[in-house]
């Protein structure tokens, strides 16, 4: 995905994002949802970075995204959903309270087919997602073993991770056994999404 998020996506979803974009600008004055510092690159770091997930992702009938903090990706990909007509349902765990008022609110606000969860990813059942993701959540190790527990026997993780990926992978499969896919990042060319599947104990 070379170009603006906006050549990729339709005027009405370009709304959406723009009005995503304000609310998250917004709100992160009071609960510091992205770095300030970032607010005026959102389109390049935050809402570009998430739809280059969308674009390696399977069709599935549903979506979990852990740690959704200021909703990126899941509030991104849930609009891009929406956009290609699918019925893909999306939950979004998230730990923070006033993190989970937020993506509720935007979710209202923008109309979208997805549902948050309040409380501690180790602490709640299996999700049996299709599709999973985290961004800037934990180490590979980590989110691998979320992955064990919330991805359906067939289902597919999604992990964007920087430049000490390679490091990661190495020492998640001391644990864990999986077939991971490295996709070159459209935003940053050291760092990669991991296409994760087939996991089990070593």
């Amino acid at each position: 995905m070379s170009g603006n998020v906006t050549d990729y996506v339709s005027r009405e979803t370009s709304d959406k994002l723009a009005q995503f974009a304000q609310l998250v600008e917004k709100w992160t004055a009071k609960i510091n949802l992205i770095s300030k510092p970032s607010i005026p690159h959102i389109w390049d770091r935050h809402i570009r970075d998430s739809v280059q997930l969308y674009q390696h992702a399977p069709i599935g009938n549903h979506w979990v995204d852990l740690g959704s903090g200021g909703g990126f990706p899941a509030i991104v990909l849930a609009l891009m959903s929406q956009q290609d007509g699918r019925q893909t349902k999306f939950t979004l765990v998230e730990s923070d309270q006033r993190k989970c008022v937020f993506l509720r609110t935007a979710i209202r606000e923008l109309g979208l087919d997805a549902s948050v969860i309040n409380d501690r990813i180790e602490k709640i059942a299996p999700l049996n997602a299709d599709i999973l993701s985290a961004r800037a959540l934990a180490n590979l190790k980590m989110l691998v073993g979320f992955a064990d527990v919330h991805l359906a026997e067939d289902g597919v993780a999604l992990f964007p991770k920087g430049s000490n990926w390679e490091a990661e992978d190495v020492d998640a499969r001391k644990v864990w056994q999986y077939t991971c896919d490295p996709i070159p990042s459209e935003t940053d060319p050291s760092a990669a999404v991991l296409r994760i599947k087939e996991i089990s104990h070593v």
